[in-house]
């Protein structure tokens, strides 16, 4: 897979998402012919990516073309959030005290090296909490809570770090894998959240 941005992928015919090798932009891709030797074993062309910035270099053999196609995906938007996921983050911020009596905000968006943590707050016994937001919690939310805590928790001026997994929805497997993994789960309730529902006052 050959990215606008320079980046190339090499995937395997298994199914994985994941890349066996590629090579991250700023990057440049110069296809040439085989030399020879090359040529006898059946390479038809080879690619080289050149890193525009280290000396890193990803040599690809090609020996069959079995499909070539190009999708335009349009002006990349970055990462945003939808506006649900970005309001229970600013609302969750405001009303911290939800996750338990006595918490206190530290910081919205918290910066790591492997990414931001949604909220970072104090619980009521001084202990760091990592909360991480999502409008439907499934395993990835997990996973991805599982590497911010690992990551913080090497840090001695903020060890121990407990994490709590929030939500409007929980997947059961979620939830499964959350608790093994010593990490709380909160329900987020986003309407009453906004004061247009009050969910003390229904019936059911």
């Amino acid at each position: 897979m050959v990215k606008s941005d320079g980046s190339v992928l090499v995937h395997s015919d298994g199914g994985s998402y994941k890349p066996l090798n590629w090579m991250s932009p700023p990057a440049t891709l110069r296809v040439s012919e085989p030399d020879d030797a090359d040529r006898a074993e059946g390479i038809t062309e080879v690619w080289t990516v050149q890193h525009a910035k280290t000396d890193d270099r990803l040599v690809i053999n090609i020996r069959e073309h079995l499909h070539d196609s190009s999708h335009d995906l349009g002006v990349d938007p970055g990462l945003v959030k939808d506006g649900v996921e970005a309001d229970l983050q600013r609302l969750l911020a405001e009303q911290i005290e939800l996750v338990g009596a006595g918490s206190t905000l530290i910081r919205r968006e918290y910066m790591t090296a492997i990414g931001p943590v949604d909220i970072l707050a104090r619980d009521a016994q001084g202990r760091t909490v990592a909360i991480e937001l999502k409008r439907r919690g499934d395993i990835d939310g997990v996973e991805q809570l599982t590497r911010y805590l690992e990551l913080l928790n090497r840090d001695p001026l903020m060890a121990p770090v407990r994490g709590i997994f929030a939500a409007q929805q929980i997947k059961p497997q979620a939830r499964v894998l959350a608790t093994d993994r010593g990490i709380d789960c909160l329900t987020l309730d986003y309407d009453a959240m906004r004061g247009v529902d009050d969910s003390a006052s229904r019936l059911f």
